[in-house]
């Protein structure tokens, strides 16, 4: 299973103060050498935390793949055809939210996302669709002729220690999107207590994971975040027999 690291919020703290560190660039060599196999970062349209110098920086420097976060805005999806990253993931994003509450709804009402689509795949951009686990958002994707989903396991994130109807949802959508030939991702929420039922999920091939990450990261040091995560997702994934 891929881990990918958000390093959304690397860009966070350096933002607090509009300094220069700490340096999503540098960050990204730490993660790597944790254990992960790509680094993601979201360059919002309000440019809140990472900024278009930081996604250049990435492009050129990381070892791994790039995985960059957007929404269907035509200024960011310009952004992401000329810079060509391995992966796009295009998410809802609103200004006032705190973090991507949900998953794009994927109706015909808003064209957009259909645009970025076209644009992202003309410039040879592999293309992901953040989504909630729902069946009609499913059908939905996979007749947009995107490469993959991401689950969002939001509801799992919170809901988890009461309740495992959360993470039976994720299951059957992952089965689903897997037999409608999607790769599937999943992210939101996840941390290292929780992320262990999510990664034994054969049909899940890639997570995306950030703040738990960056917060332990606080005590622990980036490095040893990323391998102790590694190692819980291994583990888990061992455990089912799969890779």
């Amino acid at each position: 299973m891929r881990l990918y690291v958000n390093i959304d919020h690397i860009a966070t703290l350096r933002q607090a103060r509009r300094t220069d560190e700490p340096d999503p660039v540098l960050a990204a060599a730490a993660v790597e050498r944790g254990g992960a196999n790509g680094i993601t970062v979201h360059l919002r349209e309000d440019r809140r935390h990472i900024q278009d110098a930081d996604v250049r920086g990435l492009a050129r420097s990381i070892g791994t793949v790039l995985n960059l976060e957007l929404g269907a805005h035509p200024e960011i999806v310009g952004i992401a055809a000329r810079l060509r990253p391995h992966q796009a993931t295009l998410v809802p994003e609103r200004r006032q939210e705190i973090t991507t509450e949900g998953g794009l709804a994927l109706t015909g009402r808003d064209r957009r996302v259909g645009d970025a689509i076209r644009r992202l795949a003309d410039a040879g951009v592999r293309v992901s669709l953040f989504i909630d686990p729902d069946r009609r958002v499913i059908a939905r994707a996979a007749e947009l002729g995107v490469a993959a989903v991401e689950l969002h396991t939001g509801r799992y994130a919170h809901t988890w220690r009461k309740s495992g109807h959360a993470l039976d949802t994720l299951r059957r959508a992952a089965d689903q999107a897997r037999a409608a030939g999607l790769a599937v991702h999943a992210g939101h929420g996840l941390t290292y207590q929780n992320v262990q039922p999510v990664a034994a999920i054969p049909e899940i091939e890639e997570l995306n994971i950030g703040h738990s990450i960056v917060s332990n990261a606080v005590f622990w040091g980036l490095e040893e975040a990323v391998r102790r995560m590694r190692r819980l997702i291994d583990e888990a994934r061992e455990a089912r027999g799969v890779r």
